[in-house]
C-alpha cells in the first residue's frame, strides 16, 4: 500500500498562520494531514476542537475552560432524536481553522493518501471533566454519547477529504493510554479501553478508512493491536525499548497486514540538538533489533516515519526543523 519509508505528521503544529503550517506539510511529508493549531485558539486544542455538538458541553474562551453540565436531560433527548448511524457533526471553522485552509490549498489536486485525526474516546471522555470535576468517562451515558460525537466527527471529515485523495487515513489521538493503570484511573478496565477502540476502528473503517493509533510514551501495545488497528504509532525516540516488550503480539501484528509508524524524529526542544545523520543511525539500530524478533515481516513498505509527536507545543521554527528533518532522514535511508 505504501513505499518505503512514507512520511506524515501527527496533527498540531504551533503557527497561527494556518496557510504557512499548511504549507510546510504539503512541502515536507507524503502523506499531508490538516494542522491543528492550539496556538492559535483555545478551541483547536484536542478535548476543545472535538466538542462541538456534544450535549451540555460548555466552552469559555477566555477562561479557556470545557466542561459539561450535568443537567443537560433537554439536550440530551435532542441529541438522541437527530443522530444515526449515519451521522455526520461538524468541525467549524471557529473550532479548526487548518482543516479549512488546508482543503482550500488541495483543491484541484488527488493524493495517494490523506491523513486525517481525532482525538481517541479515552483521552476525551478521562480529560473532559463535568461542573463537578469529574471526568464524564465515569458517567455511563456521556460516555457512550462522547463515543456517537467522536464517530460523527470521524464520519464529517473522513467525507470532505476523501475527493482528494484515493484513501484516506485517520489517527485516533491517544496519549492517555500511557496513564491507564495507574491510581487515578483505576475504575477503567482493559474490556472497556478495547471496546471503546474498537468502536473508533471500526467507524473508520466503515467509511473504507485506513485506522491509525498515536500514543507518545508507554502503552498496553498488546491490547491496542488487537482492536483491528491497522497502524500503530509509537515514540521511537523515547520509548522504542517499550515498544520493543510487544514483538510476540507485533509479529501477528504484521502478519495480517499492519503497519508500524515510527515517531523517530523528537518534538521537544532537543530537536534543536539533532542531526540527521545521528538520527539514521539510531533508527536502523532499533530497526535490526527489531527485526531479529519479528523476521523478515518487518520491511521498510511497513513503515511509515513520523515525528514522536504532535509539535504544537515547539516554536514555529523548531516545529519546521522537525519537518526538515523527518524529509532529509528519509532521503538518507532511501539513499543508503
Amino acid at each position: 500500500m505504501f513505499g518505503k519509508f512514507i512520511t506524515t505528521g501527527i496533527g498540531s503544529m504551533p503557527h497561527t498562520d494556518p496557510g504557512s503550517a499548511c504549507e510546510i506539510i504539503l512541502e515536507k511529508v507524503d502523506i499531508p494531514f490538516w494542522p491543528q493549531l492550539p496556538g492559535l485558539s483555545f478551541r483547536e486544542l484536542m478535548i476543545p476542537q472535538y466538542s462541538e455538538g456534544l450535549p451540555s458541553a460548555r466552552i469559555d474562551v477566555d477562561r479557556q475552560r470545557i466542561w459539561v453540565e450535568r443537567n443537560g436531560a433537554s439536550e440530551l433527548n435532542d441529541f438522541y432524536e437527530t443522530y444515526t448511524d449515519n451521522t455526520e457533526l461538524e468541525i467549524s471553522e471557529d473550532y479548526s481553522r487548518g482543516f479549512y485552509q488546508f482543503i482550500e490549498k488541495i483543491r484541484g489536486r488527488k493524493f495517494p493518501v490523506l491523513k486525517g485525526q481525532v482525538t481517541g474516546p479515552l483521552t476525551f471522555t478521562l480529560g473532559l471533566k463535568d461542573d463537578a470535576g469529574v471526568p464524564i468517562y465515569f458517567n455511563e451515558e456521556m460516555r457512550e454519547v462522547a463515543l456517537m460525537v467522536l464517530k460523527g466527527k470521524v464520519r464529517w471529515q473522513m467525507n470532505r477529504l476523501r475527493e482528494f485523495c484515493d484513501r484516506l487515513m485517520i489517527f485516533i489521538d491517544e496519549p492517555i493510554l500511557s496513564a491507564l493503570g495507574t491510581s487515578s484511573y483505576m475504575g477503567v478496565s482493559d474490556g472497556e479501553v478495547k471496546r471503546l477502540l474498537g468502536e473508533i476502528v471500526e467507524s473508520i473503517r466503515n467509511e473504507n478508512g485506513i485506522s491509525a493509533i498515536h500514543c507518545c510514551g508507554k502503552a498496553d501495545w498488546e491490547m491496542v493491536m488487537k482492536t483491528g488497528i491497522d497502524v500503530v504509532n509509537f515514540d521511537a525516540y523515547d520509548y522504542f525499548e517499550n515498544f520493543r516488550i510487544y514483538s510476540g503480539v507485533l509479529s501477528d501484528f504484521l502478519e495480517r497486514g499492519g503497519y508500524i509508524a515510527w515517531g523517530i524524529v523528537p518534538t521537544g526542544i532537543v530537536i534543536d540538538e539533532v542531526d540527521t545523520d545521528s538520527l539514521k543511525d539510531k533508527f536502523l539500530r532499533q530497526f535490526d533489533a527489531l527485526s531479529e524478533r519479528v523476521g523478515g515481516r518487518l520491511t521498510p513498505e511497513r513503515l511509515i516515519l513520523t515525528p514522536a509527536c504532535g509539535a504544537g507545543s515547539l516554536r514555529e521554527d523548531q516545529a519546521e526543523q522537525v519537518f526538515d528533518t523527518l524529509y532529509l532522514l528519509k532521503q538518507r535511508l532511501l539513499n543508503g
